[in-house]
């Protein structure tokens, strides 16, 4: 594999959390509620599609104006790290890394988390199976449906499997996004589940049994044209305590 962001020497938990200009805010939030919960040596990196595109590892066109358009997929593209999430394994090229969208709140020891991580298993996600509540998501951005989705909002990365190696820099910059999100690349029985605390989707879902990772996966309070809503609580008080707000 090619590149590397992180040695994870140390035995380090390593975390790439999505990186969206538009979303600073959000992201400094999801960085110190991990920090500050973890029990073990975390190393925090951002998941930067600029920083990506000037290694020349992530080589994918998108369209900007008039908001961003993935070229290859034909399509709208939500986030600056909605393709760029699948670089992880040629990045952290070993062990074990986590990869979280930036909308996130971390309410438990991510090493809860790490401590879950099943050898035999090439990734591991909290397999949502559910249709969106509402038409739009973050930003007002139309919301879409397809097979799923969300499993990608939060990937246990196992950077040793070898099926992992059938995923390509190639892949990564040529398949259309669908593909890579719904892991295309795995057979269904490679794929791990995480109990869905992992990835509770705020305002789609029920919060689930115990804490865990809190997902405001159709916007928040960081956002100038958010209207309040019922959990919002959640993320602002994250925001008071980073002195954010």
């Amino acid at each position: 594999m090619l590149g590397s962001d992180s040695s994870g020497a140390g035995g380090m938990m390593r975390v790439y959390i999505g990186y969206d200009s538009r979303e600073l805010e959000a992201y400094k939030v999801a960085a110190q509620s991990l920090e500050e919960r973890a029990s073990m040596p975390v190393d925090v990196i951002p998941l930067c599609a600029d920083r990506l595109t000037t290694q020349r590892l992530l080589q994918r066109p998108v369209d900007a104006r008039g908001g961003m358009y993935d070229l290859v997929s034909n399509a709208r593209q939500s986030t600056e790290f909605a393709v760029s999430r699948f670089m992880v394994p040629f990045l952290a090229q070993h062990g074990w890394a986590l990869f979280v969208d930036c909308d996130v709140v971390f309410q438990i020891d991510v090493a809860e988390l790490f401590a879950l991580a099943d050898p035999s298993k090439a990734v591991q996600v909290v397999q949502h199976q559910y249709a969106p509540v509402a038409g739009t998501k973050m930003d007002g951005q139309p919301q879409t449906v397809y097979p799923r989705k969300n499993w990608s909002s939060v990937i246990l990365w196992n950077c040793d499997h070898p099926a992992n190696q059938r995923l390509t820099l190639d892949d990564v910059n040529r398949r259309r996004g669908l593909e890579l999100h719904q892991f295309y690349w795995l057979h269904d029985e490679e794929i791990g589940a995480l109990p869905a605390r992992f990835n509770w989707l705020v305002g789609e879902q029920e919060p689930p049994q115990g804490r865990g990772i809190a997902h405001f996966t159709r916007g928040g309070p960081w956002l100038s044209t958010w209207a309040p809503t019922e959990y919002d609580e959640i993320w602002l008080e994250e925001a008071t305590r980073c002195k954010l707000r």
